[in-house]
């Protein structure tokens, strides 16, 4: 009798077991996957005046945006080449606190003129500042596109947030540099327009908005670019890794000049995993064709180590994972050149904000076009929980 109450016993602990075993694996497989933004919704557009003068600076060219919460202030770099201005980048309100944009609630606050290390201001086309990211040190790192055809690099730089003097460089991978053949290296104005740093402060990304020369063609009409995503690690300042992201081929619509142009001109981290959303943007010869994407460095191939996709087999190589979010041209919204983004405050309703940005390019026929949105951003183990339990909220 005794032996058989054994048998019987030995279900009891499979099942005491069970729920445990379950538990850990809930937490284990998807703490570490991918957070998700499961739902987007339009909240409002507002536009600066065009040729709108701040302290003897016209605010346009606006390229890159990137969120204080500390003080729920913005940064925004202006692309200018140093024609109206010397390099700067300018501080924005943005009054979110009704739940949704409102017309003529972007007012400029301040604007910061960046100085080297020398603390002299840059001297004009030495300059081609199009990203922008905080630090938690009171800082940015601002992202130069160089000029090929001067044979100036490209720049990844920190800058103080009050003086803006330069404080500290990252080194640009060799491959990235363009040289006199014109064999290798970024191309023109197709550069590093991105430029995003994680939550926890550890990594900045940024991103050749086109095909490295070696690496494959410029984006033409339904054809996409072989882009690369690198990675800084910035308890080092050193760049670590690469990756492979590949634009969309897009068809343009009554291409009448003839002047079609696609790339990739943001990324924004979401978490500390290797999780983004990108901003591809289009100009399809009437208008601009803009979206937005979920982008996963998981599972994607490291290619730091090769110098040139076309001197490989490609077909190898396991890009990073991309799903549509948003065509924004299902808006009913006239889109600009839009180049920017970064989460903004929290909404009234607890839901976060999204925040994109257009550069005008200082053409009198484009405007500075600020877009807002709200999203909802959540990990697998929530999206679960809402399943298995519709009545909960987190």
């Amino acid at each position: 009798m005794q032996l058989i109450k054994k048998i019987f016993a030995i279900p009891r602990i499979i099942y005491f077991f069970i729920p445990i075993i379950i538990i850990i694996f809930l937490f284990t497989h998807f703490l570490s996957n991918a957070v998700e933004v499961s739902s987007i919704e339009f909240i409002g557009e507002a536009t600066l005046p065009r040729g709108l003068i701040f302290k003897k600076t016209e605010v346009g060219g606006l390229s890159g945006i990137t969120y204080d919460a500390k003080n729920n202030l913005y940064y925004a770099i202006s692309d200018d080449r140093g024609q109206k201005a010397a390099a700067r980048f300018y501080t924005l309100k943005i009054d979110l606190s009704k739940g949704s944009l409102q017309k003529d609630t972007v007012i400029p606050v301040s604007v910061t003129t960046l100085l080297n290390e020398n603390g002299q201001k840059f001297r004009p086309s030495e300059t081609d500042t199009e990203g922008i990211a905080l630090t938690n040190k009171a800082t940015v790192f601002i992202s130069s596109e160089g000029d090929v055809r001067k044979l100036i690099n490209p720049f990844i730089k920190e800058f103080s947030l009050s003086s803006g003097r330069e404080i500290a460089t990252l080194p640009i991978p060799n491959k990235f540099l363009p040289d006199k053949t014109s064999q290798k290296g970024i191309r023109n104005n197709l550069a590093f327009e991105s430029l995003t740093i994680t939550p926890d402060k550890k990594h900045i990304f940024t991103a050749t908005e086109n095909a490295l020369i070696q690496d494959g063609v410029a984006a033409k009409p339904n054809i996409g670019s072989p882009c690369r995503i690198l990675q800084y690690n910035l308890l080092n300042n050193q760049p670590e890794k690469e990756f492979l992201y590949q634009t969309e081929p897009v068809t343009p619509f009554l291409d009448l000049t003839g002047k079609f142009a696609s790339g990739l001109p943001d990324l924004l981290a979401l978490d500390n995993q290797g999780h983004f959303l990108s901003l591809e943007r289009s100009f399809t010869g009437l208008g601009f064709a803009i979206s937005l994407f979920q982008v996963s460095l998981e599972g994607a191939d490291d290619i730091h180590k090769i110098d040139s996709l076309l001197a490989v087999d490609s077909k190898n190589i396991k890009p990073v994972k991309k799903k549509l979010l948003l065509d924004l041209r299902t808006l009913d919204v006239l889109l600009d050149n839009i180049e920017g983004l970064t989460l903004g405050p929290k909404l009234p309703d607890s839901q976060q904000s999204l925040i994109l940005v257009s550069d005008n390019n200082f053409n009198s026929l484009q405007r500075t076009q600020i877009l807002a949105f709200k999203i909802k951003i959540e990990t697998p183990l929530i999206r679960l929980l809402r399943r298995l339990f519709p009545n909960y909220n987190h």
